[in-house]
């Protein structure tokens, strides 16, 4: 299964869309991804997970690092998904204690302004 990637503003925040599967192969394209959008001054970001129909340990690895990169500067990084078998992932890993999870862009990007 390909990645799929496309990213746009909503607001003050950058929302990366992400669909396919996040695993081993594909997560490098992933991590790459989110360093260049921070790298370039994002800070405020929201990766929709909503198209992802497989997230491994090296994808929620990524998304741990671009959230404590975020930390350092002073951004925000929040986290779309609202797939039960996901969610769950989340649930057993304790991380939805960690990433603020919404159901929705709109919810997710109004939550932060």
């Amino acid at each position: 299964m390909e990645l799929s990637l496309a990213t746009r503003t909503v607001g003050e925040h950058t929302v990366l869309e992400v669909g396919g599967e996040v695993d081993v192969y594909t997560a490098p394209r992933l991590r790459e991804r989110l360093l260049e959008l921070i790298d370039a001054g994002a800070r405020h970001v929201v990766v929709d997970l909503g198209r992802v129909d497989f997230l491994d340990s090296t994808g929620l690895g990524v998304l741990v690092g671009a959230l404590k990169r975020l930390r350092t500067a002073d951004g925000t990084f929040a986290l779309v998904c609202d797939k039960e078998p996901l969610l769950k992932i989340f649930r057993i890993t304790a991380l939805d204690q960690v990433f603020p999870l919404y159901p929705t862009v709109e919810a997710a990007t109004g939550a932060n302004q």
